[in-house]
């Protein structure tokens, strides 16, 4: 499936090409801080099949739990989280956050990870007050 996605200001834009059976929900605890959420939504992309079209992202970097190096690229003007990878030798992966995504309704997650880390309250969203606009 054909993606394009962009920060929230528009300074970076991108466009991918995606498999749905690699959309998935982490529950880590730094993607909990780094999405200010309950979990983050992404696909795993490789990195021939991404472009970067627009801007040039600003990257953080932070070693995962397993002691490798991740790079985490985020919009330096709005701060919008647009993917992260690993720094291996061969080929590269990008795990694209899917909220940056226009097709974002579309990519259903088909895994979870770090599921011992998952928010207690997660399973009774389902039952909590909705509202349609605030």
């Amino acid at each position: 499936m054909r993606v394009d996605g962009s920060c929230h200001c528009g300074d970076v834009r991108f466009e991918a090409e995606v498999e749905l059976s690699r959309v998935g929900v982490c529950h880590c605890v730094d993607c909990q801080i780094f999405s200010g959420s309950a979990f983050r939504v992404s696909v795993l992309v490789a990195a021939s099949a991404f472009s970067l079209l627009a801007g040039v992202p600003a990257r953080y970097e932070k070693t995962s739990e397993s002691g490798k190096l991740r790079h985490l690229y985020f919009c330096g003007r709005c701060g919008t989280h647009l993917y992260g990878a690993t720094p291996l030798a061969g080929q590269t992966f990008y795990s694209v956050r899917g909220g940056v995504l226009a097709q974002r309704a579309a990519l259903v997650p088909a895994v979870q990870i770090w599921c011992d880390s998952e928010v207690p309250w997660l399973a009774r969203l389902p039952t909590a007050r909705r509202v349609e606009r605030q």
